[in-house]
């Protein structure tokens, strides 16, 4: 239940402008520091992270440290060429900022193969959370929230999950937000379309108990690869994202620094 969290200082971390449609209601009520990997921008080169300043400001959000540091652009050639430092950069200022802040929970995208940045974002999310327990003077929990993929109540609902069912009006007015973001206007139609507008009533946050940090997480080749192909013909892009040749090793470094760090 979030009564459970009401007054607990939270951060949501994410790896896009407008994720936070998302948890437009959790925003409401637990007004979070916000922080946030890439502007937005993709291929076009057009950042969102002014829609989302606006949406902060109206629900009282609050931008951390890291908001909209890297371009997409930027944030996908990191991943290709497994720049490791960079990553482990980000990892460090964002747990110092969860110490510094007090954080008692943070939530952000879940691993769902749709995106790299949405999936490295779980990673950093994962270690910095791991980095800042080992300072914090009381645990930090992890929650996650699904994007693209639907819950599954008999397998994914916990004791520790935690749901929020909007009033009226706030769904109202979470409709009208994501309505009128205009760049991601067509994300937001596949949404509603795919899930119906009652799903958007309730807001999920999964704990996350499993931090490995995406070794072995995909049985099959995630879905950004095959978008990556038709991306690279369409000539935005010029090579794809692999899972195995660059995504996980940067998973399996993080994993590795977190661990030598905890030993020191």
């Amino acid at each position: 239940m979030f009564s459970n969290l009401l007054g607990q200082r939270a951060a949501l971390i994410i790896a896009h402008p407008g994720h936070e449609l998302r948890v437009y209601g959790w925003l409401i009520k637990a007004q979070p520091y916000v922080f946030i990997l890439a502007d937005g921008s993709g291929h076009a080169g057009r950042s969102r992270l002014n829609t989302t300043t606006g949406i902060l400001r109206d629900l009282g959000g609050k931008p951390g440290g890291i908001y909209g540091r890297l371009t997409d652009a930027e944030i996908y050639a990191a991943i290709i060429e497994r720049d490791l430092d960079l990553f482990v950069a980000l990892t460090e200022e964002l747990a110092e900022d969860l110490v510094r802040h007090q954080t008692e929970y943070v939530v952000g995208d879940a691993m769902e193969g749709y995106n790299p940045a949405h999936d490295i974002c779980r990673t950093i999310t994962n270690a910095a959370v791991e980095i800042a327990n080992q300072t914090a003077s009381r645990r930090i929990r992890n929650f996650d929230i699904l994007l693209t993929g639907r819950l599954n109540p008999a397998a994914e609902v916990s004791r520790e999950t935690v749901r929020i069912d909007l009033e009226d009006d706030v769904m109202v007015r979470k409709l009208q937000a994501a309505r009128e973001y205009l760049e991601i206007i067509d994300d937001v139609n596949r949404t509603i379309e795919r899930e119906g507008v009652g799903a958007l009533k309730a807001e999920v946050l999964r704990p996350v108990l499993k931090t490995d940090n995406g070794n072995g997480f995909f049985q099959q080749i995630p879905y950004y690869e095959q978008y990556g192909e038709q991306q690279v013909a369409a000539g935005y892009y010029q090579r794809v994202i692999r899972y195995r040749d660059h995504f996980l090793p940067l998973a399996d470094g993080l994993q590795q620094y977190v661990a030598c760090r905890g030993r020191r």
